[in-house]
């Protein structure tokens, strides 16, 4: 069963049995009141994340200290003679982030690929961001990272009873442990000494409390001294990936008059599945003289052709299609969106994606390594042999796949 198909499925049972959870769930602090969910702080640093959906000023701000730190970095005067900024997206896909992940090392192997000025980053993609982030010094353990994953490293089964009247179905602490070997305090210097010169690292959550998008400034907090600084990093990567229901939400302490609350925060593909910046921030870019040439890059960590099936008449089938087929299109506008914010401001726009000369190989398991690794190989040769980059999105080229390969 494919990742979407699979988290369809979960979120359809959990839906189903929504109204058995009159029980006892797990206790909580409340979340901070609803008019100053943007005044509480997490470690106390101010620019530790922004909501994508109104912090627009002070993400021009953020902007615009960044800039600064790179022209200080890189011993340049005016802000004319900034060399071109790329930018790169890395889009959520649960196992197909092995896509992104060998195109990134292929893409080094041809020598072509950039340093980023801005890498983004959801659910799977917030896993492989940072190593983006970083650059070929990183390249083999995101290579590791990626081929020798399985299940087991991801999530353990909880009894059925547990899952429904609990927070999720599934326990992600194998996930968590992945994330904390990875990401460690070595890691965390390396981000912060990066944003010193100028680059960000933002990965996308979900309050969940708020039902809104939140952009984390990964950089700041890395560069913040803050004694739990990795802690909370390491926690908003696994809420990046916390898909609803299957996955449990992330708990995130933040503090307001000096009162401690927490915030739930579920994968941002709940409200995107890939992102840049807000289209707000685009129309703040000119007036702010910020006219250097850009390039943005977008990784599809997945699929944009249609699915066929017959669906059984049944209500966990339909629930399960309904949802799947949601996520699905929302990925796809998700790609418009990015091309007419891209447009908006004259930055190139790049796409890569699988595309439907990957014939998978059979697997039932999610997570499974010979699907894995054949996706890497696959994702490896395309950003090795000098990938033809798709300069809009693919439905706009002409008929879309009617079926997926298998």
């Amino acid at each position: 069963m494919y990742p979407l198909k699979r988290a369809a499925r979960w979120v359809a049972l959990a839906l189903a049995t929504v109204l058995l959870q009159a029980c006892a769930t797990p206790p909580r602090l409340p979340p901070p009141p609803q008019s100053l969910e943007t005044k509480a702080l997490a470690i106390g640093l101010p620019n530790a994340r922004f909501y994508a959906d109104e912090q627009i000023s002070k993400m021009l701000e953020e902007g615009l200290r960044a800039l600064d730190r790179e022209m200080a970095a890189k011993g340049i005067v005016s802000p004319d003679d900034l060399p071109v900024a790329n930018y790169l997206a890395l889009s959520g896909g649960g196992e197909d982030g092995a896509f992104g992940a060998g195109f990134l090392v292929g893409w080094r192997e041809a020598g072509t690929r950039p340093e980023f000025k801005l890498v983004t980053g959801v659910s799977t993609g917030a896993l492989i961001a940072p190593f983006a982030f970083l650059g070929e010094e990183y390249d083999s353990q995101l290579s590791g990272l990626y081929t020798q994953l399985s299940a087991k490293d991801v999530f353990l089964f909880r009894p059925l009873l547990t899952g429904l009247f609990e927070d999720a179905l599934l326990d992600t602490s194998p996930l968590f442990s992945l994330i904390r070997r990875y990401l460690d305090e070595e890691m965390l210097t390396s981000i912060a000494a990066e944003y010193r010169n100028g680059r960000l690292l933002l990965i996308g959550t979900t309050n969940l409390d708020a039902q809104r998008p939140v952009l984390w400034n990964i950089g700041a907090i890395a560069d913040s001294g803050h004694p739990e600084a990795l802690d909370l990093v390491q926690r908003i990567l696994l809420a990046s990936a916390a898909i609803p229901a299957a996955f449990p939400p992330v708990m995130i302490d933040v503090e307001l008059d000096g009162e401690t609350f927490q915030e739930m925060h579920v994968d941002q593909g709940v409200i995107a599945q890939v992102f840049l910046y807000p289209p707000a921030l685009a129309n703040e870019i000119r007036p702010a003289g910020l006219l250097r040439e850009r390039r943005a890059f977008i990784i599809r960590n997945g699929r944009l052709g249609s699915d066929w099936m017959s669906v059984n008449r049944s209500t966990l089938d339909v629930a399960e299609r309904s949802i799947e087929t949601m996520i699905q299109m929302s990925s796809v506008n998700d790609l418009f969106r990015l091309y007419y914010i891209t447009q908006s401001h004259g930055a190139d726009y790049n796409l890569a994606l699988i595309e439907e000369d990957f014939i998978a190989p059979p697997h039932e398991e999610e997570f499974d390594p010979t699907y894995m690794n054949a996706l890497y190989d696959y994702g490896f040769k395309k950003g090795r042999n000098g990938y033809h980059w798709k300069k809009i999105p693919p439905l706009l080229e002409g008929p879309r796949p009617s079926v997926l390969p298998r």
